[in-house]
């Protein structure tokens, strides 16, 4: 069997599994908060039908945030977004990763042979690349310096951090996240369950586990089966675990959410969530603060993430990355844009 074909088998596991896993634990959670109603129940013959429009509407005094810009994300197929601190972006999408200015002009790509899954930036200005089951290395000027050597059968890359010493690569086939030196060689093992460490293990129903480096050297990695927010040392440790399974706004429901996170300034952390699309912010100790965005905003992913849809386990679904002046950057999974978010007056 060639790769084409054991990645499309993977796929439609990794889809069905999920989307099965999806549809009890979304009806599970939208039951336990009041928003499942006999009638519907009866009229569809579906103890988990629920009221779509009702979810989909956010309170305009929870949305802190504004829309400034949007454009395309440049790429076919766009999975994770980062932004550099030269204000440049940089989108992992089919072909490899996509370099953008800041309004939104294609500069460059780093073509790749597979599709990049997830994309991070060093100090030094070199670009990490996460493809299915391995890393690469490049330049400022897109030239590879390194292939890292894959870590086994399993992994599928979906997150990238990168430290002054480490890279962090979070590994959703394996459920783990793994540390490497800037050698390239595997130097720890991060959100594994522990027992004796308290780690409760990470959930992984499908392909969205994210890692993200604070400024006080702490890992926020997002466990979307259980539906929370992690902060590891990056020795392992866990410090904190905050989030709750609730369709309610402060809350995050489906089969596995929050998708994707990145970091503001001052260590509040942006999540993004699929099925339900919404990008939201948390204080650094998990108190809900605000709405970036709700589904309104995402018509399109709204759509494809529907509970009705079977696909839900892979398709769908939000990334943001966050620049020093505090502007959140969206990137639509869907409908392949990218809106630039910014704080209201």
């Amino acid at each position: 069997m060639d790769g084409e074909n054991q990645e499309m088998n993977r796929r439609e596991f990794i889809r069905s599994g999920a989307s099965r896993a999806g549809l009890v634990a979304l009806g599970a959670t939208l039951a336990g908060n009041g928003l499942v109603s006999g009638a519907e129940k009866k009229k569809e013959g579906n103890p988990f039908a629920y009221d779509v429009e009702r979810l989909g509407k956010v309170d305009p005094k929870l949305i802190a945030y504004e829309q400034a810009a949007k454009f395309a994300a440049g790429t076919r197929e766009p999975r994770r977004i980062a932004a550099g601190g030269d204000g440049r972006l940089y989108i992992a999408g089919k072909s490899g990763v996509t370099i953008l200015g800041p309004e939104g002009g294609v500069i460059s790509t780093i073509a790749l042979a597979e599709p990049a899954r997830c994309v991070a930036l060093a100090a030094d200005g070199s670009v990490h690349i996460g493809v299915r089951d391995h890393l690469e290395v490049f330049d400022r000027e897109g030239q590879r310096l390194k292939v890292w050597e894959s870590p086994g059968k399993k992994t599928w890359f979906t997150g990238l951090a990168v430290g002054e010493s480490d890279v962090f690569a979070a590994d959703s086939g394996n459920r783990v996240i793994l540390r490497y030196d800037r050698s390239g060689k595997v130097a720890g093992r991060i959100g594994e369950k522990n027992k004796d460490h308290n780690v409760p293990g990470l959930i992984a129903p499908s392909p969205y586990i994210d890692v993200a480096l604070g400024k006080d050297g702490l890992l926020r990695v997002n466990n979307p089966g259980r539906h929370c927010v992690e902060t590891y040392t990056v020795g392992g440790d866990l410090e904190l675990s905050w989030g709750k399974p609730s369709a309610a706004i402060d809350g995050f429901c489906g089969c596995c959410n929050p998708v994707a996170l990145a970091l503001l300034p001052d260590g509040s952390c942006v999540t993004c969530e699929k099925g339900l699309p919404r990008v939201k912010v948390y204080a650094a100790d998990g108190t809900f603060q605000s709405v970036v965005a709700g589904p309104d905003s995402f018509p399109e992913n709204a759509k494809a993430g529907s509970i009705h849809d079977l696909s839900d386990g892979t398709i769908g679904g939000l990334d943001a990355a966050v620049d020093t002046q505090g502007r959140v950057y969206v990137l639509d999974l869907v409908a392949g844009d990218v809106k630039v978010l910014r704080k209201k007056a």
